[in-house]
């Protein structure tokens, strides 16, 4: 079962142990030119099969999109493929926008 992650939460771990997790942005690169979390690793949902090797299974990775329905989709498939510590971005960069950041765009 894929684990979520408040937008609060990962605000703090951005701001007291980033090298702690791996974002990953899982939307297209037209959202992603429109606003974006950093720091963030970017691979479309299209895309992560290719990137498997790229992506390290000694930290928590927590994956992102516009609301949250392809972020939690990637998280299942990452955790088939043997990732452990995965878990989806509740409510998406949408979310972040709203209560952490207004500064990010929304779309």
């Amino acid at each position: 079962m894929v684990d979520s992650i408040a937008t609060t939460e990962l605000a703090s771990l951005l701001n007291t142990a980033p090298e702690t997790i791996v974002l990953l942005d899982v939307r297209e690169d037209e959202e992603r030119a429109v606003a974006l979390i950093e720091p963030s690793t970017h691979f479309p949902m299209s895309t992560v099969p290719d990137h498997l090797e790229e992506l390290p299974k000694d930290r928590r990775i927590i994956v992102y999109c516009h609301h949250g329905n392809r972020s939690f989709a990637v998280a299942g498939y990452l955790e088939t493929e043997g990732f452990e510590n995965v878990a989806n971005l509740t409510g998406g960069i949408d979310e972040w926008s709203r209560i952490i950041d207004a500064s990010v765009p929304r779309y």
